[in-house]
């Protein structure tokens, strides 16, 4: 049957990335765990995802975090998407995918191995 490996967190965006967000992430089996505010509000938009996925699925979420992560600054502030995504599996391992300045970044975290039981 296959492990299964929770990822749950967040992108900081402009709403100016919104429809380019959009198209990366899709519509497949595992874009249903992409989630936006039902009423965003103030001047950062914030997209969540939450899922249980297939240990062999997670480089097809990782991807798409790699090309929101990608998505080019929308005006002179030189903004780009940033945010924290937790990455546990069933065999205890819990590490981050960090998200700024165009790319996304692996952190071990430890600390945080208790969510994955």
């Amino acid at each position: 049957m296959g492990m299964y490996v929770s990822v749950r967190g967040w992108l900081e965006l402009d709403f100016a990335h919104r429809p380019d967000a959009e198209r990366v992430i899709g519509d497949d089996h595992y874009s249903g765990g992409w989630a936006w505010p039902v009423k965003p509000f103030n001047w950062t938009l914030y997209l969540f995802y939450g899922g249980d996925v297939r240990e062999g699925a997670l480089h097809e979420i990782r991807a798409r975090v790699e090309r929101l992560a990608a998505l080019p600054p929308v005006d002179e502030d030189g903004d780009r998407p940033r945010g924290v995504f937790v990455v546990t599996d069933e065999r205890g391992r819990a590490w981050c995918w960090h998200v700024r300045e165009g790319a996304v970044l692996d952190v071990a975290a430890p600390d945080i191995a208790w969510l994955a039981s």
